[in-house]
């Protein structure tokens, strides 16, 4: 870790603020192009293409129709938290980017400074972003109950639920990666992949992650607290304006944070890709690790869009179920194979490639659950006479089996 952190002065940490603010804005307009352009294109159609080059204005464009839109606050809401609500969801997601690092040190333009491309670190700053980013669940709670709407209650709900179910698995994928490191510093953290990339060793946290990253964001198939076919909306229903927009921003901020943390836990972080830097010596050098962070953290953007395309949204129960019954056994058991098989590396009883091909293992033995749990045979269907299935249980009937009852 750096000495310069909190040393720095005023003028420095002040611009690097300005900066991360407005890399992330960008970023964000950014990306919803982006995903209406990939969306578009799995479907077969052009996608925004009008306002600006290539449509890239048409996020900048919906923003400011959002922002000069007719302000409603609906008559039974609690008027004070209804407006508060978010921006407690939007303001962590921004201070989450604190401990984030870009680059190495560089020098600032125009003057002899020499500084981290990081607002700073702390010996902690992976459990501070878990920490900042647990806060912005209190905004969708405190939307969903202030609106005095069932449904928008209901997604608060939904959301609290989901939150705490899929932070606890993706916690635990953290817990391997402090093993290796040593640390929970975001900068050492990074240095330390130095020759390899944790994903490769850890590929079982790796892939838990990824998926809890997709629950903790509320994104299909994971959108449960939006779900529009049940809840209408969910807990921004009641929302309009400015203050939608504040949700719209925080969402897709909270993206690019999980896809941030995962490019510097697992991908190396600022470092270029493999074999770059063998042929090029100057590509972990000055300005273009940001350019390698940025990329990363849009590959992870392109799989969000990519799900959000081809899957469709899972019911509750499924979707509890495969948190806690699947994902969080499987955390916990790989947890405590990396601690014998790192106690055997460290005492030369094993060899580390070891570690390397168990990670693969447990990788593949995972996803073989979730295909067999996809691929599980489908429950009996009703008798039309009675409504009940094998088991004896009501269950709804189709549209034509009622039409043969009657």
């Amino acid at each position: 870790m750096s000495e310069a952190f909190g040393s720095e002065p005023f003028w420095v940490v002040a611009l690097k603020a300005t900066l991360i603010f407005v890399i992330l804005v960008v970023y964000t307009l950014f990306n919803i192009w982006f995903e209406r352009r990939v969306v578009a294109r799995m479907q077969h159609r052009v996608g925004p293409n009008v306002h600006g080059p290539f449509g890239l204005l048409q996020s900048l464009a919906d923003g400011v129709k959002l922002a000069l839109k007719e302000d409603l606050i609906v008559k039974a809401a609690d008027k004070i938290v209804y407006v508060l609500a978010p921006i407690l969801a939007t303001i962590p997601a921004f201070l989450a980017w604190a401990v984030m690092p870009f680059g190495p040190e560089v020098r600032i333009p125009f003057t002899d400074t020499v500084t981290p491309l990081q607002l700073t670190d702390m010996p902690v700053a992976v459990l501070y972003v878990l920490a900042v980013t647990s806060i912005g669940v209190y905004g969708i709670v405190l939307a969903g109950w202030s609106s005095g709407s069932t449904y928008a209650l209901l997604g608060g709900l939904r959301s609290s639920a989901q939150v705490i179910s899929y932070e606890v698995a993706m916690g635990l994928s953290f817990v391997t990666v402090f093993l290796y490191a040593g640390t929970m510093s975001t900068s050492e953290i990074v240095a330390a992949q130095a020759d390899l990339w944790y994903f490769v060793p850890l590929l079982p946290s790796f892939v838990v992650y990824v998926i809890a990253m997709v629950g903790e964001t509320n994104r299909a198939p994971f959108d449960l607290p939006e779900a529009e076919g049940e809840l209408v909306g969910g807990f921004h229903t009641e929302y309009s304006s400015l203050k939608f927009a504040l949700f719209f921003l925080a969402e897709y901020i909270n993206m690019v944070t999980v896809s941030a943390l995962a490019t510097t836990l697992f991908l190396g972080g600022w470092r270029a890709p493999f074999g770059l830097a063998q042929v090029w010596e100057s590509a972990n050098s000055g300005y273009w690790p940001v350019l390698w962070f940025l990329g990363k953290t849009l590959g992870f953007i392109f799989v969000f869009i990519w799900l959000r395309g081809t899957l469709p949204r899972m019911r509750y129960d499924q979707f509890m179920a495969f948190g806690w019954k699947i994902l969080i056994p499987v955390s916990l058991a790989w947890i405590f194979v990396v601690i014998v098989l790192r106690k055997a590396v460290l005492d030369g009883s094993v060899d580390a490639s070891v570690v390397d091909w168990a990670g693969v293992a447990v990788a593949l033995a995972l996803l073989a659950v979730i295909a067999l749990r996809r691929n599980k045979p489908t429950p009996p269907r009703p008798d039309p006479a009675t409504g009940s299935a094998a088991d004896g249980y009501p269950v709804p009937l189709r549209y034509e089996e009622k039409e043969e009852v009657a």
